[in-house]
């Protein structure tokens, strides 16, 4: 069992290393990178590739560890009682399967994403360290334990806006997407837009490049913004020449899928008056 990309997501050598390594080790794929550079469609397109159904975890900030596991509704079972319904004497009716008891309990392999692991509160991933490592857990309303049928692979995703537990850490293979550069994004674009024009797409990337690395930006824009951007380009039929811009005006064309805050946008207005003082 290999991934080595799809025609939908290019993936760099390194990626495509990590991610044989996660499944050769049988241990959970921890990719960090900017938000927008393709972690969770890792996930979707890895499965795509090995043709495993996946399941998908998105952790919020509210999220607790037990809730991939089940959850018991007492409240529902205290309900039916009042009513006299005989459900009520077998518990397992009021346990509802979590995500991992899901990957656990599926007849063959699949892909297990843990989607945004650092929204949830920092005990969140120490919770999950023994579930993820020995692939089952108790049922302490029922008194069984259930285990993995066969081990999931598990990509787990996050931003980067909170450490991890080294323990937690330990027990995973890391990867760090980073930005790509010119030649990798161009070949990202090509597959969402495979008719852009060379010209077109040349002069698009220098701005995006030249817009990224402008000092002082809040929120650099990521991979998913550009060929968002891109795509409202070729909708409204743009070429090469109209992306030009003078001093007059920094802000490029369309600059609202790509600047997603106001300071920024005065960051590029305060440019363009300046380089209009300049010019008298």
């Amino acid at each position: 069992m290999r991934f080595d990309g799809t025609d939908d997501y290019v993936s760099t050598d390194d990626l495509t290393m990590a991610v044989n390594a996660a499944i050769t080790l049988e241990r959970p794929l921890l990719v960090k990178g900017e938000p927008g550079t393709g972690k969770t469609e890792l996930a979707r397109q890895v499965a795509q590739a090995l043709g495993l159904p996946m399941i998908e975890w998105n952790v919020k900030s509210t999220t607790k560890a037990q809730q991939g596991l089940y959850e018991y509704d007492a409240v529902s079972r205290l309900r039916d009682s009042q009513l006299g319904d005989e459900k009520v004497n077998d518990v397992a009716n009021y346990i509802r399967k979590g995500k991992l008891w899901q990957a656990f309990e599926a007849d063959g392999k699949v892909v297990l994403l843990i989607d945004e692991v650092d929204k949830a509160d920092i005990e969140f991933p120490n919770d999950l360290l023994q579930e993820l490592d020995k692939m089952e857990f108790h049922v302490y309303e029922t008194g069984e334990t259930v285990k993995a049928r066969q081990r999931p692979i598990v990509i787990i995703t996050s931003n980067n806006e909170k450490e991890l537990p080294d323990a937690f850490l330990r027990r995973c293979f890391f990867h760090y997407i980073k930005f790509p550069d010119h030649d990798t994004l161009r070949k990202i674009v090509e597959v969402h837009h495979p008719d852009i024009k060379p010209a077109l797409l040349t002069s698009a990337l220098t701005q995006f490049y030249e817009l990224r690395e402008q000092p002082g930006l809040k929120k650099k824009p990521s991979t998913s913004e550009v060929l968002d951007w891109l795509k409202l380009l070729l909708a409204e039929d743009l070429d090469a020449e109209d992306l030009k811009r003078d001093g007059a005006n920094a802000l490029p064309k369309l600059h609202g899928a790509l600047l997603k805050n106001e300071q920024d946008v005065h960051l590029f207005e305060r440019l363009a008056f300046m380089a209009r003082r300049q010019g008298r």
